[in-house]
């Protein structure tokens, strides 16, 4: 393959959220042959059952830019100790309806930051969980939990010396499970 389509679903809406600007700093972490693509999932309706047999165009998109994606990069916040709705309800939608998932088998990853000191772990657990039952191959170690402190970014949103090093190692890891797994 030539080039590895990612699909970033970022899971804050926030304008100057510290997990885009992480998705952002990840994908200049990524060798050439890696082509990362935010998704939009702030424009989707709320889930409801009654709209799967006609799906709105924001749906839609979604679900076709996972489908055309080799691999997967969550990032997420933690709220209240778990993922946000946003988040959960942007999977909900590409998993509908029943047998028409588009995260079937797509290889990922799973990353967050939060200026909390335990980072996003519990998020990430969560979110894991979720993923497993859509069976997406979810890369497992290493594992990052960024806690946003000072250093973490520098002024122009790159990472920090000791940050970069951790996460390079994590997206080597992450490059090698996607080749690995895409279809």
């Amino acid at each position: 393959m030539s080039e590895y389509q990612i699909a970033v679903i970022v899971g804050s809406l926030r304008r100057d959220s510290l997990n885009r600007k992480l998705g952002r700093a990840m994908a200049r972490l990524a060798p050439s042959d890696f082509v990362f693509q935010p998704v939009e999932i702030g424009d989707l309706p709320l889930y409801n059952q009654d709209n799967d047999e006609n799906q709105g165009d924001a749906v839609l998109r979604l679900k076709a830019a996972i489908a055309a994606a080799q691999g997967l990069l969550f990032i997420t916040p933690e709220y209240n100790r778990s993922i946000p709705g946003v988040l959960k309800n942007a999977i909900d939608h590409a998993s509908r309806p029943y047998g028409q998932s588009v995260w079937a088998g797509k290889p990922a990853g799973v990353l967050g930051a939060s200026v909390g000191a335990i980072g996003t772990a519990l998020a990430q657990q969560h979110l894991r969980n979720i993923l497993a039952y859509l069976d997406v191959r979810t890369l497992a170690q290493p594992e990052a939990f960024i806690h946003a402190r000072e250093g973490v970014f520098d002024d122009a949103d790159n990472f920090g010396e000791s940050t970069r090093e951790f996460l390079q190692n994590w997206m080597d890891h992450y490059v090698a499970w996607v080749k690995q797994h895409a279809a």
